[in-house]
C-alpha cells in the first residue's frame, strides 16, 4: 500500500507536512534517523505510519506519563486497538494484562525506566520489533547527564539484532544531536533538520523589579486573550499565581510536579478541553500537550537553558495564528536560576557517604530511605560512580554544575541581545533571513497588535457560586 493511501485511509490527512514523508522513507529504508521538527509539524505521524508498513512492535520510549497517555489516546481516535502504554500510571489487572499481550501490540509505549528493568530487556530480546522510537529525544542531553541517567542507557537496553532507530525532537544543538547518536549508538543516521523559527511567536522580554513581577502578570493576563500558561521556578507560586488570577475571574488552576497523577492528568485534560484558560505550572507541564490555540507563555524567570526554553514557548501558536511568548527578568534571576538546576547535584560529602556505604557493604539506596540525599541525586551519583573512578567523580560534578552555569548564561545573553529572535537561531546554528513585524522587544513590539483583548465571556457560567449554580439546577416553580 503507497504511502500516501496509508495517510488517508488511516489517518485522514491529504497530504503530508514539509519534512514528514522525507523521514518516514528513510526510517523504511531501514536507516537510523534524527528528525527535528518544531513543535506542531506533526512529528509522531513519522513512526505511527510506518507502524502500519513495517512488521513487529514499534516500542516509543517516552519521557512523560501524561505524554504516553495522549500518545496512546491519539492513536485509539484513529481506530488503533493494539496499543498501550506499560507504565505506573496503569492498575495492577491493566498492567498484568499488557505485560501478557506485550507481543500483541502494535505500538508499545515505554519510559527509559521500565526500559532498563531486565524484565523488559528479555522480552523485547525475544520480540519481533519493528522499529525504535525515541520520542522527545533532546532529552538524553537535557536529563541524562544529572536528572534521569537512564536516558544515557537506551542503547545498552535494546537487542543486538534492532530495527532502525528515530529520534524526534522539536530543538537541538549540534552538541544535542551528537549526544543522540551517540548515546543511542546510532549508525551512520540519516538527518532531517527544519528551522527552529516560528515566524507566528513574537518574543518579549521584560526587565522588572521582583516584587512588580505579579501584578505585571496579572495585569498581562487580564489585559489580552488567553489560553496560556504562566511558567514558574517554584511549586509556591504555582500555587500564588492561580490564585490572583481566580480572584481576578480568570479560569486558572496550577500544575506542579509534586501533585498526584490523577490531579495532573484532570488538569491536563481540563485544559485540552477548554475548561480552564491559564495553568500557572512548573517546567513539569506542557510536554506531549498539543492544544493549537494557545496564544501566550509567560515566564517569570530566565529558564535553564536556551532549548528548554524553546521547547516552552513553542507551545503557542501550533495553529499559525500570532501568539505572545513573554519573559520577565531581574538582575539577580540568573543566580537563582542556577541555584534551582544545580539543587539535586550530589556534592562530595555525598560521594564520601556513598563510599562509605559500599565500603560497610551496606545498601547504598538507603542514602535516599535515611535522608542523606535526594532520589535525583543518588540516581546520578550512582551512574557516575559506575562510569568512573571515584576519583573522577567529583570533577565530573563539578563539570556538570559549570555547564549548568553557562547554559543560563546563555539564556541571559540571548533575551538581553539586540534581536532576540536573531540570538535564538544563531543559538542553533540557523540565521535570520527575514523579520516579522513585531518581531521581538528589542526590535520593537505592539501587544495590542498581537493578541485581542481578554474577555470573560466564556467564564460566566464557571464564575458562580455553588448557591447560584444551584439555583440554575431546581425546577422552575
Amino acid at each position: 500500500m503507497e504511502l500516501q493511501q496509508i495517510l488517508h485511509e488511516r489517518f485522514g490527512y491529504t497530504a503530508f507536512r514539509e519534512g514528514q514523508q522525507d523521514i518516514i522513507e528513510a526510517v523504511l529504508a531501514g536507516r537510523d534517523t534524527v528528525a527535528l521538527l518544531p513543535t506542531g509539524m506533526g512529528k509522531s505521524l513519522c513512526y505511527q505510519l510506518p507502524g502500519y508498513v513495517v512488521e513487529g512492535t514499534i516500542v516509543v520510549i517516552s519521557p512523560l506519563l501524561s505524554l504516553m497517555q495522549d500518545q496512546v489516546e491519539q492513536l485509539k481516535q484513529f481506530g488503533e486497538k493494539r496499543v498501550a502504554a506499560l507504565n505506573s500510571f496503569l492498575s495492577p489487572d491493566d498492567k498484568q494484562f499488557v505485560w501478557q499481550h506485550f507481543e500483541d501490540y502494535r505500538f508499545l509505549f515505554l519510559s527509559p525506566e521500565m526500559l532498563a528493568s531486565q524484565a523488559v530487556k528479555g522480552r523485547l530480546q525475544q520480540m519481533k520489533l519493528g522499529l525504535i522510537v525515541v520520542d522527545e529525544a533532546h532529552c538524553i542531553s537535557q536529563w541524562g547527564y544529572d536528572f534521569r541517567p537512564d536516558y544515557l542507557q537506551i542503547a545498552d537496553a535494546l537487542p543486538a539484532a534492532r530495527p532502525p532507530i528515530l529520534a524526534l525532537s522539536a530543538t537541538a544543538t549540534a552538541r544535542i544531536i551528537s549526544d543522540i547518536e551517540h548515546y543511542l549508538a546510532m549508525k551512520q543516521p540519516a538527518t532531517f533538520i527544519h528551522s527552529v523559527d516560528r515566524p507566528n511567536l513574537h518574543y518579549e522580554a521584560l526587565e522588572i523589579e521582583p516584587f512588580e513581577k505579579a501584578a505585571a502578570i496579572i495585569k498581562q493576563v487580564t489585559t489580552f486573550e488567553g489560553p496560556g500558561i504562566i511558567y514558574t521556578q517554584s511549586r509556591k507560586k504555582t500555587m500564588e499565581y492561580a490564585s490572583m488570577l481566580q480572584q481576578a475571574g480568570v479560569r486558572a488552576t496550577f500544575y506542579h510536579g509534586g501533585m498526584e497523577q490523577q490531579d495532573r492528568m484532570l488538569v491536563q485534560r481540563q485544559f485540552m478541553h477548554g475548561e480552564l484558560d491559564w495553568i500557572c505550572a512548573t517546567n513539569a507541564f506542557g510536554m506531549g500537550i498539543h492544544k493549537n490555540n494557545i496564544r501566550q507563555i509567560i515566564h517569570d524567570h530566565l529558564p535553564q537553558t536556551v532549548s528548554s526554553y524553546m521547547q516552552e514557548v513553542g507551545r503557542a501558536g501550533r495553529d499559525g495564528l500570532p501568539a505572545l511568548v513573554t519573559l520577565y527578568y531581574d538582575a539577580r534571576d540568573a543566580a537563582r536560576t542556577v541555584e534551582v538546576a544545580t539543587l539535586d547535584l550530589p556534592t562530595d560529602v555525598h560521594i564520601s557517604r556513598y563510599m562509605a556505604y559500599a565500603d560497610a557493604g551496606k545498601t547504598r539506596a538507603q542514602l535516599v530511605a535515611n535522608g542523606e540525599m535526594t532520589d535525583t541525586a543518588f540516581r546520578v551519583l550512582d551512574y557516575w560512580m559506575r562510569q568512573l573512578a571515584p576519583s573522577e567523580v567529583s570533577q565530573k560534578i563539578q563539570e556538570l554544575a559549570a555547564d549548568k552555569q553557562q547554559q543560563v548564561s546563555a539564556v541571559a545573553k540571548i533575551v538581553t541581545s539586540t534581536c532576540i529572535r536573531a540570538q535564538l537561531l544563531a543559538y542553533f546554528d540557523e540565521q535570520l533571513l527575514e523579520k516579522p513585524q513585531n518581531c521581538c522587544s528589542a526590535c520593537g513590539i505592539e501587544r495590542h497588535a498581537i493578541l485581542a483583548p481578554y474577555t470573560d465571556k466564556n467564564n460566566s457560567k464557571d464564575l458562580l457560586n455553588w448557591q447560584q449554580r444551584l439555583n440554575q439546577l431546581l425546577p422552575f416553580n
